[in-house]
């Protein structure tokens, strides 16, 4: 989502249908929706378009007073994430239930809206048909204009909105030129670098950020010498993804609190980096499927696993205190299975002591010994400490998943290879070749079928000879007829 995009928020109090607007609006379903509250807690930007305008669509979780009780804290801070986007969207779009009517919770928000200074519209979700549009006046107590009858779930006056939505939408600014550019970084423009400061140790500052401004563009469209690289989150509940996150891209853009299931969809930041731009995803923590007993949370398991698919290098967090369990083996199997390359990252390492440390050393080669020379990165995400390792080990990784090797290096390696061990039964490979890469695949044209056995031996040997380290390598077999 580049941040030159004009911004529309969708805020309200919880379960009055926001995630099912945005869906509606996106033409997709990319928020997950439920019928019980308090499923979206997150920020989620996508970028979307009506009637040829781009913009940015901003999904929340519902605001909420500063209550008491076991869900207070969470409330709190899922509400600073819908206050974030109340104050910084361009146009903000509150949802109510028109079948509720106003409640408190309703005039809380319209409260803090009716103070902003850009347009606020309101829509009155659930009028499904025309006999129950005249339950939308008394919404104009709100104080907040005329408010628009829709339905997000059947799309039922979605479109008008949109269009008092394109109305009020501020135009796009004009494309700057060079010298614009390096005149006007401002504080919104802030670069990653290897030099990292004291309180972010991947970020450097480009311009003159302020309190208020985190120090990291989240912007960029990728280049043709720096093509996109989407990096994931992953780990068990709890392990510390969404503070990791948060380090990553200078701003709190995910609820982060000590209850597992926290994060409930992929919130993904695209940072500028020296490597070129990278997107940073963060995932929902991933559980056995037999533990998963809330449909929110299996389908926060599917959007994780989607993302994984989606990225080119996956980053799973290990809760250092807690050691490898079993459920992060067989994420980590899931992950490699993806052929998406890993790098490891001991979260909450100072907590440590020496005797904690060397066990869970041999956790790792134990439990991990099948993610071969993958990186392990001891760090805090909390305070930062060790994080200034991750973007040198992100550069190598990339390197290696984009590698392209020559062809006649290819057969020679594997023309050496099966001198010194013949495939059985008088198969061979006759022809080699680098079809494509991220990650690096090889098609292998062979006389008859290679034993899978002999395969891993190929890939073993390719692996070695181009020190292609961590990364995933895929070969693909062809029998060639009559050789």
């Amino acid at each position: 989502m580049a941040s030159s995009l004009p911004t529309v928020a969708i805020v309200g109090r919880p379960n009055v249908g926001k995630s099912t607007l945005m869906n509606r609006v996106l033409g997709r379903r990319e928020a997950i929706v439920a019928e019980q509250p308090g499923v979206t807690r997150d920020r989620k930007e996508m970028p979307a378009s009506w009637q040829g305008r781009d913009f940015t669509v901003v999904d929340t979780g519902g605001w909420l007073p500063q209550g008491s009780g076991d869900n207070a804290s969470m409330d709190a801070k899922v509400s600073a994430q819908s206050e974030k986007s109340m104050e910084g969207a361009d146009v903000v779009v509150m949802v109510v239930d028109s079948h509720a009517g106003i409640t408190g919770d309703d005039e809380g928000v319209a409260g803090r809206l009716r103070g902003r200074a850009g347009p606020v519209l309101v829509a009155v979700n659930k009028v499904d048909d025309e006999a129950h549009e005249d339950l939308i006046w008394e919404f104009i107590r709100l104080g907040l204009g005329d408010p628009f009858p829709v339905s997000a779930l059947h799309g039922r006056g979605v479109g008008d909105l949109l269009d008092a939505v394109m109305a009020v939408l501020p135009d796009e600014p004009a494309a700057a030129t060079d010298s614009d550019t390096e005149s006007e970084a401002g504080a919104d423009m802030v670069s990653v670098s290897g030099q990292p400061g004291a309180d972010h140790p991947m970020v450097s500052v480009s311009g003159q950020p302020g309190a208020d401004h985190p120090m990291v563009s989240v912007s960029g469209q990728p280049g043709a010498d720096h093509p996109m690289v989407s990096v994931s989150i992953v780990g068990r509940p709890n392990a510390g993804k969404s503070t990791l996150f948060n380090r990553l891209i200078g701003d709190d853009r995910s609820v982060v609190h000590d209850q597992p299931g926290t994060t409930r969809d992929a919130i993904d930041t695209v940072v500028e980096t020296e490597l070129g731009p990278i997107r940073f995803v963060d995932t929902a923590g991933m559980r056995r499927r037999a533990r998963i007993d809330q449909a929110t949370e299996y389908y926060s398991l599917l959007r994780a696993l989607a993302a994984v698919d989606r990225s080119d290098i996956a980053l799973l967090v290990i809760d250092a205190t807690v050691g490898v369990t079993h459920q992060d083996q067989r994420l980590a199997e899931r992950v490699d299975g993806a052929g998406c390359p890993i790098v490891v990252l001991l979260n909450k390492w100072d907590l440590l002591d020496t005797e904690a440390r060397e066990a869970i050393a041999l956790d790792i080669d134990h439990r991990l010994h099948f993610l071969g020379d993958a990186a392990v990165l001891r760090v805090s995400a909390l305070s930062g400490k060790g994080l200034n390792r991750l973007l040198p080990e992100l550069r190598g990784v990339i390197a290696e998943y984009r590698r392209r090797i020559p062809t006649q290096a290819v057969n020679r390696v594997l023309r050496d290879a099966q001198a010194a061990h013949p495939a059985p039964d008088g198969a061979r490979v006759l022809y080699a070749t680098q079809g494509a890469a991220d990650p690096p695949t090889f098609t292998l044209f062979a006389n008859r079928t290679l034993p899978r056995t002999y395969l891993r031996y190929l890939e073993r040997s390719l692996r070695e000879a181009f020190d292609l380290g961590s990364v995933p390598v895929k070969l693909r077999v062809r029998r060639r007829s009559g050789e």
